[in-house]
């Protein structure tokens, strides 16, 4: 027969009521809103023509779903309180960009509260079964909490780490993607033919930005402005660099090929200066095992060998 004390039937009551919490505000949260219709609301259909769609106001435009509801849900007005907790804006943005996540930073910072919420249920359900097995201590009482915190910094850190690698495929592909479009520029091509054909020949990361690039041109945006938003989404020095050359040579009719091969040059330059940089840490890095592992072993088999040496019935062992 199992003994249930204090600690355990509370334990108990607070993961039950949990879940009733959960279910109740699960059901609240698609319930229809009878409340009336903001002002913003009432005259947004009617200003669709000179507004674009993104800036329309949530329950503005016709959306499919079981129940009709107008206004934010019970989630959307979490996921934006974690947003403003949290931060958001032009930083995130920029990392979402980087990464190439096509999403929003509102979206972003929804699934991270997800993230979070998961870890705060995995810790409950932790502290929980410690509080049953008896082992309950005030340390583990905030369990959830750190769980929590360490899936959303979790999720936030993985997308810091995806834009990261992006970026440095980004700078590996350059030199390669320039030498194409000079290749393309010295054949007869326009640079927007040029740009075209790399688009649709290339399979790496700066190539699916150059595919952006084209496809903004070809939806009425001019070709110098494209660029510039490129450069500014991704924010390399070396790409901002080349989108610089590359619009003042258009500007003023130099020569693109010989602009492309310059700038190919450098980028390569640039290459080999890092790859030096990060050879000369490693260095230091590779002395790390040398001097914690390899040298306390060494001295200790000298000792331990010593030992062995100073006893009278191993004469042979300290020969050899």
């Amino acid at each position: 027969m199992v003994r249930v004390n204090g600690v355990s039937a509370l334990a108990i009551a607070v993961l039950i009521g949990c879940g009733f919490a959960a279910g109740v505000l699960s059901i609240l949260s698609v319930l229809p809103r009878w409340r009336a219709a903001s002002l913003v609301v009432r005259i947004g259909p009617y200003v669709r023509d000179v507004v674009a769609d993104d800036y329309l106001p949530r329950g503005v435009l016709p959306a499919v779903g079981s129940l009709p509801t107008s206004g934010r849900t019970l989630w959307e007005r979490a996921r934006g309180a974690f947003e403003r907790l949290v931060g958001g804006g032009e930083a995130l943005r920029q990392r979402l960009a980087q990464a190439g996540v096509r999403t929003s930073p509102a979206s972003f910072r929804g699934r991270q509260l997800g993230w979070g919420l998961a870890g705060i249920g995995v810790g409950a359900v932790v502290l929980t079964v410690l509080a049953l097995a008896g082992r309950l201590t005030v340390p583990t009482s905030v369990m959830p909490l750190l769980c929590g915190a360490a899936a959303a910094a979790a999720y936030d850190l993985q997308l810091s780490v995806r834009a990261k690698a992006r970026r440095v495929r980004l700078t590996d592909e350059l030199p390669t993607t320039l030498e194409f479009l000079a290749l393309c520029l010295s054949a007869g091509e326009g640079f927007l033919d040029s740009l075209r054909r790399v688009a649709d020949v290339g399979s790496g990361e700066l190539t699916a930005e150059l595919r952006q690039v084209v496809l903004a041109v070809g939806t009425g945006s001019p070709l110098a402005d494209a660029l510039h938003e490129m450069a500014r989404r991704l924010q390399l020095p070396e790409l901002s660099r080349v989108v610089d050359q590359v619009i003042a040579a258009l500007e003023h009719g130099a020569p693109l090929a010989a602009v492309l091969h310059a700038q190919a040059g450098d980028a390569r330059e640039d290459a080999k200066r890092v790859l030096i940089e990060q050879a000369g840490r490693k260095e230091i890095l590779m002395l790390l095992p040398l001097v914690f592992l390899i040298l306390p072993l060494s001295v200790l088999l000298a000792k331990v060998k010593l030992r062995v040496c100073s006893v009278p019935r191993s004469p042979t062992y300290c020969h050899h």
